[in-house]
C-alpha cells in the first residue's frame, strides 16, 4: 500500500464572529488559500485529483458542496473534481483522512485537502409551511447547535446545548470551574507566547480583504482576531456561567469563528515532483460514537483506538492535540486518558479557546500546526484529535519525516 503525506499548509486567520472576515464568503476563503498553495509548490492545478473539504454547515453560501465551488472559484481547472464532508466539528480532520486514504488505494497522487467555515455568514432556516397560508413554520440560527431536532431521538437523548454537554461532563468528572478557568488562562498564554515566537507566521496566509470605498485601500488580515492576550483568572472569574451550576463560560469555551484551512497531501512519488520533502506522514485513524449528553469525551476514545491500530502508545507521543471545545471538556478527556492538565505534550501553542474554533477548518489546523510543531521539536509522533456535536470522536496519529 501506498503511503500519504503532508507537503504543505496554510490556513486563514481566525476571525471573531461579526469581525474582519465576516465580508468574505466561505468559498472565497478557501480559493485563496489554494490559488497559494499550488503557486508555492509550482502546480498549475492539473496535477490535484481531487479536492476535499470539510464544512459543518452547508446551508448558505457553502451551498451544499463548497468544495468543488472552491475548486470553481480559485481558478482550477474544471476537470479537478471537489467533495464536501460533514462529520461536524471533525469534518476538517475527515477531509484529511480521506485523501489520505485515497492516496494509499492509489486513487489520487496530489490531493488538497482541509476545512472552512464562516460562522458569521451562516444563514437563518426556515421550514416550509404544513400547510397552504400556514403559520407554524419553524425557523432557526444555522450559526451553531441543532436544528429541527427529531422529536423520537430527543425523547431519548435529549437535545442538550454544547455548553450543556460540557457542564455535564464537568459534574461527571468533578471538574471545577477555578481549574476550567485555570485551563483557559494557559491557552491564551501559551497562544500567546507562539505568537511572540512567530510561530503561526509560516502557517497563516492573510486574506485580503475589499475596501467598501473607492476612497478607501484594501484591507490586508493577516493575524488571528479571537486571542484575548489579556486573559487571567481574575478576568475569568468574572465572567458568568452559561448554565445555572456550570462552569463553562464564554472565557473558558472556545469561540464562533470565520476561518479555513488547506492542505497539499501526496505519495512518496511527490517529492520528488514537488522538489520537496514532506512534513509528516499520515499514518491511522479513527471515530467513535459516544452518549450526545457528553459529546466532548469523544476524542479520550478516539486517540487509544488510534494509536493501537498505528502500533503506538501515548507516550510515544510528542504532541497531543485536543481541540479545546470548552475547558472541562479536554480536562475530562484528560482525566479518562490518565494524563495531567499541565503535561508540556498537550496543545502546545494553545487551541481553540484562544484562537477559535471555525466548525470545518479546525481539524485541518490541528494537523497543520502539530506537524509544525514536531519539526520545530524534532519530535515523531502527534496525536490530532476533536470532539464532535452529537456524540462523536475522532483522532489522527501522524509521523514527522
Amino acid at each position: 500500500m501506498k503511503q500519504a503525506y503532508l507537503y504543505d499548509g496554510l490556513r486563514t486567520p481566525f476571525g471573531r464572529y461579526g469581525g474582519t472576515l465576516s465580508s468574505v464568503r466561505p468559498d472565497d476563503l478557501v480559493a485563496g488559500l489554494a490559488q497559494t498553495l499550488l503557486a508555492r509548490a509550482g502546480l498549475d492545478g492539473s496535477q490535484i485529483d481531487d479536492l476535499i473539504l470539510g464544512c459543518a454547515n452547508q446551508s448558505g453560501e457553502d451551498s451544499r458542496n463548497v468544495a468543488r465551488h472552491v475548486v470553481l472559484a480559485a481558478g482550477l481547472p474544471v476537470s479537478v473534481a471537489g467533495q464536501t464532508v460533514n462529520r461536524l466539528c471533525g469534518s476538517g480532520l475527515a477531509a484529511v483522512i480521506d485523501a489520505a486514504r485515497a492516496i494509499k488505494l492509489n486513487e489520487g497522487n496530489l490531493l488538497l485537502a482541509g476545512g472552512v467555515e464562516s460562522m458569521s455568514r451562516a444563514p437563518f432556516v426556515m421550514a416550509k409551511a404544513t400547510q397552504a397560508f400556514g403559520r407554524d413554520a419553524q425557523m432557526f440560527d444555522s450559526t451553531i447547535g441543532s436544528r429541527f431536532p427529531n422529536p423520537a431521538i430527543v425523547a431519548r437523548f435529549g437535545d442538550p446545548t454544547m455548553a450543556q454537554t460540557a457542564d455535564n461532563l464537568a459534574q461527571d468528572f468533578a471538574i471545577s470551574r477555578d481549574q476550567s478557568d485555570h485551563f483557559a488562562a494557559t491557552s491564551q498564554a501559551k497562544y500567546n507566547a507562539a505568537l511572540k515566537a512567530d510561530f503561526f507566521a509560516d502557517e497563516i496566509s492573510a486574506v485580503t480583504i475589499s475596501a467598501k470605498s473607492v476612497h478607501k485601500n484594501n484591507e490586508q488580515v493577516s493575524q488571528d482576531e479571537h486571542p484575548r492576550p489579556d486573559s487571567n483568572l481574575a478576568s475569568l472569574a468574572r465572567l458568568k456561567a452559561l448554565n445555572t451550576n456550570g462552569v463553562v463560560t464564554a472565557g473558558n469555551a472556545s469561540g464562533i469563528n470565520d476561518g479555513a484551512a488547506l492542505l497539499l497531501l501526496g505519495d512518496e512519488q511527490s517529492a520528488l515532483s514537488l522538489q520537496r520533502a514532506p512534513l509528516a506522514r499520515i499514518l491511522l485513524a479513527a471515530v467513535v460514537g459516544v452518549l450526545p449528553r457528553v459529546m466532548g469525551i469523544g476524542p479520550a476514545l478516539a486517540i487509544p483506538k488510534a494509536l493501537e491500530r498505528a502500533g503506538l502508545a501515548l507516550s510515544q507521543m510528542d504532541v497531543i492535540e485536543i481541540n479545546e471545545a470548552f475547558a472541562p471538556q479536554v480536562l475530562a478527556c484528560l482525566k479518562q486518558l490518565n494524563l495531567a492538565a499541565h503535561d508540556e505534550r498537550i496543545n502546545p501553542n494553545g487551541g481553540a479557546i484562544a484562537l477559535g474554533h471555525p466548525l470545518g477548518a479546525s481539524g485541518a489546523r490541528l494537523v497543520l500546526t502539530a506537524a509544525r510543531q514536531l519539526q520545530r521539536i524534532s519530535g515523531r509522533y502527534a496525536v490530532v484529535s476533536l470532539c464532535i456535536g452529537v456524540g462523536q470522536g475522532i483522532a489522527l496519529v501522524i509521523e514527522r519525516v
